[in-house]
Parts: structure tokens; sequence; C-alpha cells
């Protein structure tokens, strides 16, 4: 685990305020923070989602689904962590979420047309558009979906690349052909 007193000094500051939101710097931080710029800007994009139109129970499912894509077995560990402990999805819908979709009728649009961002690398078809915004999403709230799929594809990719240690219980993400 990186030594915190290692990392830059403007990247202490951000972690100082990580573990006010948090409760504790999550080994992905830990990571990050050898890059300011990078760890700030991760920091900053999640604090700004936030406050965005999307539903958080739908944004915890795109994050579900979007660590099963990326194959990032830190991100399945964290977020299915994450959820559990703060009692927002049952394991049914966790499990749903994993296998990119939902119980729910409204957030499965969304996590289904996630997973087509993720797995397509952006690239989607008017009709998955078309299915999304039957299901009564703004556009507001489509550009919130993609860039939720945008930074958990920063965060799997991180953590994959960098070989995070996973700091929560560990949760293997399904390894697809």
């Amino acid at each position: 685990m990186l030594n915190i007193e290692s990392v830059p000094a403007a990247s202490r500051v951000l972690l100082a305020k990580a573990v006010e939101r948090l409760g504790a710097i999550p080994n992905l931080y830990r990571i990050v923070a050898t890059s300011p710029a990078a760890l700030g800007a991760l920091i900053a994009f999640y604090e700004a989602l936030e406050k965005g139109d999307l539903d958080p129970l739908t944004r915890e499912r795109i994050a579900l689904a979007v660590a099963e894509v990326n194959g990032s077995d830190y991100c399945v560990s964290a977020q299915t962590y994450r959820v559990r402990e703060r009692h927002l999805l049952d394991d049914i819908e966790i499990t749903a979420n994993r296998n990119g979709a939902s119980n729910d009728i409204r957030a499965n649009a969304a996590v289904r047309f996630a997973v087509k961002l993720a797995r397509g690398r952006g690239k989607v078809s008017d009709a998955d558009f078309a299915a999304v915004k039957e299901a009564g999403y703004s556009d507001a709230e489509i550009v919130e979906i993609i860039a939720h799929v945008a930074v958990n594809v920063f965060a799997g990719t991180a953590n994959s690349a960098l070989q995070t240690d996973i700091d929560f219980p560990v949760i293997g993400a399904r390894k697809f052909a």
C-alpha cells in the first residue's frame, strides 16, 4: 500500500478531504494520488455527478454494471461493499446490475444503456438511445449516464493497470470471453 507521506503535498490535501467525505482513503485514491491532477479530477468528477439529475440508486447500479464490464475485481468489490454496507441495494438487485440489468423497470433502461456504452466504447445504436429516452430519461440524465460510464471506466482501468490492492471484501469480476 502506498505511504501517504510519499505522495505530493497537493494530493495529501485531497486525500484529507476524501477522509472527511468517505471516512477512509480507498486504495484507488491512494494509488491515483501520485498525480494530484488525476486525483483532483477523479474526486471532482464524482462530486459533480452527485449533484446531477440522475437518481442516486441508478448511479450505483451503473457503477456495478460498468465494474463488471471492465472486469475490475477492485471496482466490483468496492461497489458491492458500498451498496451493501449502506443498505442501498439488495443482493438480488446487485446480481441483476452485475449482469447488466435492473429489476427496476426504469433503471433497467439506464443500466442496459450504460453497459452498451461501456462495451461499445461510446458507440450505441439509435434503438439503444430510443430505449433510454422511452424509459423517461431526459437529455441531461442521458449525458450523466455517459459521464458515469466514463468515470467508472477510468476507475476500472486505473485499478486494473496499477493492480490496486483490494481493500474491501474481495468479489471477483466475471471474466467474459
